[in-house]
C-alpha cells in the first residue's frame, strides 16, 4: 500500500514546507469503519471534549491497546520511511537523538521512559467546531513527524473545517497553510521543529496544526501519533 508512493517527492516536500499529502491512503470503506468507531466505547482510553481544556471546539477520543488493525499497520507501515527522514532532520538540526528503523523499538524507548498509553485519535467536529493551533508532544521521546487522514468527504460530509499549519520562522511573521485534503487523503507533518536550509546553513523553524471552523456537517479525522504519551 505504501510502496505507491514517491517517497523522495515526499522527503522533498516536507523539507520545503513541514508537510506532505498521501492521496487515497484509506479507501472510503476503510475510512468509513473507521469513523463509525466514535460511538463504540470499547477500544477507546480516554475522550477529551475540546472546549473544557481551552483547546477549541469538538471532540476526540484516544485509542487503547491493542490499536485496531488499520491504525495499527498505518503506524508499523509508515514508520521506517519517517524515521529515515526524522534522522535526517536531527542531524541538520544538530540534535544528538536518533531514531530505530523499527517501531516496536521506538515504542520501547518511550515505554522505559514512563510514556505507556497511546496516542492514534479519533476527532469528531460538528457545525461551530475547531481546533486551535497546537503541537502534539506528550513526553520527553517525540517522534517528529505525525499524520493526520481525513474520513469524511468534504462537499458532501461537511463544509469548512480545513486543515491548517502555521509556521514561525526565526525573527519573521508566521506563515499560514490550509492543506487541501479529500476522503481518505493523509498528511504527513512536523509535529513540533523542523529544518530550514538558509543561507548560512539550517535552522529551525517551529510548526503548529489545528482545524479551521466547521460550517456545517460533521466531520472525522484520525491521527496517527508515533510516540505514546506519559
Amino acid at each position: 500500500m505504501l510502496d505507491r508512493y514517491d517517497w523522495t517527492a515526499i522527503t522533498a516536500a516536507l523539507d520545503t514546507q513541514g508537510w506532505a499529502v498521501l492521496p487515497g491512503l484509506l479507501s472510503p470503506d476503510q475510512c468509513a469503519a473507521t469513523a463509525a468507531r466514535y460511538d463504540d466505547e470499547a477500544g477507546f482510553r480516554s475522550r477529551v471534549v475540546m472546549a473544557r481544556h481551552g483547546f477549541g471546539r469538538g471532540e476526540y477520543r484516544y485509542f487503547a491497546y491493542p490499536l485496531p488493525d488499520t491504525v495499527a499497520a498505518l503506524r508499523t507501515g509508515l514508520y521506517p520511511p519517517l524515521a529515515a527522514i526524522a534522522n535526517l532532520w536531527h542531524h541538520r538540526m544538530g540534535l544528538a537523538h536518533r531514531f530505530p528503523p523499527a517501531h516496536g523499538d521506538f515504542l520501547a524507548r518511550c515505554h522505559e521512559a514512563g510514556q505507556l498509553r497511546p496516542t492514534p485519535l479519533l476527532l469528531r467536529y460538528g457545525p461551530g467546531d475547531y481546533n486551535c493551533l497546537h503541537q502534539d508532544l506528550y513526553g520527553a521521546h517525540v517522534f517528529p513527524l505525525q499524520l493526520a487522514v481525513l474520513l469524511s468527504e468534504p462537499g458532501r460530509d461537511f463544509s469548512g473545517g480545513e486543515f491548517v499549519l502555521t509556521e514561525q520562522r526565526p525573527r519573521m511573521q508566521s506563515r499560514a497553510s490550509v492543506v487541501p485534503l479529500a476522503q481518505g487523503d493523509a498528511v504527513i507533518f512536523a509535529v513540533n521543529q523542523r529544518p530550514l536550509r538558509g543561507s548560512r546553513g539550517d535552522y529551525r523553524v517551529t510548526m503548529r496544526h489545528g482545524v479551521s471552523e466547521v460550517r456545517s456537517g460533521r466531520r472525522h479525522t484520525l491521527g496517527v501519533i508515533f510516540h505514546d504519551s506519559v
